[in-house]
């Protein structure tokens, strides 16, 4: 060893014992691990600041199809730099390293099976002449930035390597490479998501955001104290385990693809680059994430935009008007849009009830305030390739089945949907009807909407707003939304206009001080979240064009995806085209000059011509009334269909436009 490198190493050594091997800079760190001089486990905290990368090794035949795979999945994945084949340097990296030596640690993989753990690769170097290395970013590197941010460092801490899990999300394929993905976990506390969040999202060489944070089921992970790789790193009271997308992914695509040779660094033995963490992407202040919880059993978060989660708060602030001056406005709840369509864009499968029997007098009893809203939110779901499906009252199934055959005849929907209807045949048939043979465990909906759907009173009545009881037109579907709250990942919305409403049971107290009747009718019936509407048609399609902002803010649509495969923006106009619409309005608009208009106009020409006009005439054409009026008029709730509804859903698609 020359006499400047065994000084170094000296020192090196000296540092660690102090502590402060952190401090040392890369080029000093790669010369001490190549002389093979270190007996720390793993590179979590090492040369801080700068970047740190994950190594796969293989044969150059594979190597673009790896790279594919690599920009395919940039979450996991982020490729800092491609070699040729038998160079084992990398001078984009650093300035005098070799790959051969200069991990801590190495793994040898021979047709998918890891046959040996290595020191140094300098004993295959003949091989090494036919492969391609792959350094690929690590979540190493943004742990000082955590801590900058006054953010613990549980695994740097407890002086032990990071945690990282197996999952049971599928990246996206390419050839022979396929496997699911590899999250690190870090415990964060509460109060320090927000900022976890940011400081990370900016680093995106370094895996970028979270991909998740809550209950660690959601990932498929069974248990946080036996990781696939790594240590356990222990939660102090008070913390959230935070997911990030990890480089140890390409370690199992490698497996997966049972390629004859393949090298990797061992996981936590990262190679140390020269490159300081400076690099992050500069965000507007509409681009800031925002964290907001949407289950507290199992715990679960999501992130959004600053600028989607201000749009959807202009929505519900549209809604929330009262037309009737009923005092509604003291029933509203703030942000309960934004939680609720948050939690319902994490849903795979969702279940949708409307129906309020309050005409009972006339034949058929129903209202026309709820099946638009409630077909409005169905069209976006199946735009958004989720499951849905419409329970209601067995004596309206033929009624809401023609009136279904309608929806798909306008181009509302795509194709009809499942209509169900459900009655109390046992003590458990509310979960029978819910879960997989009545399995807590394996739910059949992930969220249950309820808009404008008679709700049960504290005295298991139904009522109207004049206070008739209309029980013996009403099917227990409330039921549903009880046995919800007993089944861990189904989460439900109400949406009402009046506090009589399926779902309203959460500001029950209000609807008893503040709406005539209130007494009686209120709903005792909660939702997890309560959306409350000046009409509740409006609450629905509020909620079409909430998923619809939703859906193209990158920021949770990368989140929703857990950061593999490719943004699903491409998929826009189909969801541009699910929004509701109002034709008659469109010559108005095109006779208009501002440039707000202009912007309306644009988003108009992409929307299928088909109007909520033409749905309501539908209704009106089977006999179902306005609420108010029991009026076979275009009008609902006693509220012209024009200048009114349509001035509605107008506000609303211009907020999706702003």
């Amino acid at each position: 060893m020359a006499s400047s490198e065994l000084k170094t190493t000296l020192e090196a050594e000296e540092m660690l014992l102090t502590g402060s091997l952190k401090s040392l800079l890369p080029q000093a760190l790669r010369r001490i691990i190549r002389c093979n001089r270190l007996s720390i486990s793993n590179t979590s905290g090492m040369a801080e600041g700068y970047k740190q990368a994950n190594v796969v090794i293989l044969h150059k035949s594979l190597a673009d199809d790896f790279e594919k795979f690599c920009h395919a999945n940039k979450g996991p994945l982020p490729l800092l730099y491609r070699s040729k084949p038998g160079d084992w340097k990398c001078p984009a990296l650093s300035s005098d390293s070799d790959i051969r030596t200069d991990c801590l640690q190495y793994r040898l993989y021979e047709y998918g099976a890891c046959t040996g753990s290595l020191k140094s690769l300098k004993e295959y170097t003949e091989q090494l002449k036919d492969m391609v290395t792959f350094y690929l970013g690590c979540s190493f590197s943004f742990e000082k930035a955590l801590q900058n941010a006054g953010i613990p460092v549980r695994n740097v801490e407890q002086k032990c390597n990071v945690s990282m899990y197996k999952t049971a999300v599928p990246c996206y394929s390419v050839s022979a490479f396929c496997c699911n993905l590899v999250v690190t976990m870090r415990p964060i506390p509460a109060n320090k998501l927000e900022a976890t969040v940011l400081a990370t999202s900016e680093i995106e060489a370094a895996h970028g955001a979270p991909v998740h944070m809550g209950n660690p089921g959601l990932l498929g992970i069974q248990d946080l104290s036996k990781p696939d790789y790594g240590d356990p790193v222990h939660l102090h009271p008070g913390d959230i385990p935070v997911f990030w997308a990890c480089g140890v992914t390409g370690v199992e695509a490698i497996i997966n693809c049972r390629s004859p040779l393949a090298f990797t660094h061992s996981p936590g033995c990262m190679f140390i680059t020269d490159l300081k963490n400076d690099d992050v992407t500069v965000r507007s202040s509409r681009e800031v994430p925002q964290v907001h919880c949407i289950s507290q059993d199992p715990l679960h978060y999501s992130i959004i935009s600053a600028e989607a989660a201000q749009k959807i708060k202009t929505l519900e602030s549209l809604i929330g008007i009262d037309p009737g001056d009923r005092g509604i406005i003291h029933l509203c709840r703030q942000d309960e849009l934004l939680k609720s369509c948050l939690s319902i864009s994490h849903a795979r499968s969702v279940l949708i009830t409307t129906g309020f029997p309050t005409h009972f007098t006339y034949e058929p009893p129903e209202e026309n305030d709820g099946p638009p809203g409630a077909f409005a939110i169905a069209a976006m779901l199946q735009a958004l390739e989720k499951e849905v499906a419409i329970v209601t009252d067995q004596r309206a199934m033929d009624l809401n089945r023609k009136i279904m055959e309608e929806a798909v005849q306008l181009g509302i929907l795509k194709r009809p949907i499942p209509l169900l209807s459900y009655q109390k045949e046992s003590t458990d048939a509310a979960l029978m009807f819910l879960c997989e043979n009545g399995n807590c465990g394996r739910p059949k909906f992930d969220h249950l909407i309820a808009i404008e759907r008679a709700g049960m009173a504290a005295d298991g009545n139904y009522y109207n707003a004049r206070k008739v009881n209309i029980k013996h037109l009403v099917d227990p579907i409330d039921e549903l939304f009880l046995a919800a709250k007993n089944i861990r990942g189904v989460t439900t919305t109400g949406i009402g206009d009046g506090g009589n409403e399926l779902g309203m049971g959460k500001v029950k107290d209000a609807v008893k001080k503040y709406i005539k009747n209130g007494d009686v009718i209120a709903c005792d019936v909660e939702a997890d979240f309560t959306i409350v509407a000046g009409v509740s048609n409006w609450g629905g399609y509020a909620i079409a064009c909430a998923l619809y902002i939703l859906s193209t803010c990158e920021i949770h649509d990368r989140y929703l995806r857990k950061a593999v495969g490719f943004p699903q923006l491409s998929k826009k106009m189909v969801w541009l085209s699910a929004l509701p619409s109002v034709t008659k309005e469109l010559k108005d608009f095109g006779r208009c000059h501002c440039e707000g208009r202009r912007k309306y106009l644009k988003l108009w020409d992409c929307l299928s011509k088909t109007s909520e006009e033409k749905f309501l005439k539908t209704l009106v054409q089977h006999g179902v009334r306005s609420g108010k009026t029991a009026s076979l008029e275009m009008e609902v709730d006693g509220l012209p269909f024009y200048n009114t509804h349509s001035l509605m859903i107008e506000k609303l698609l211009q907020e999706v436009q702003q």
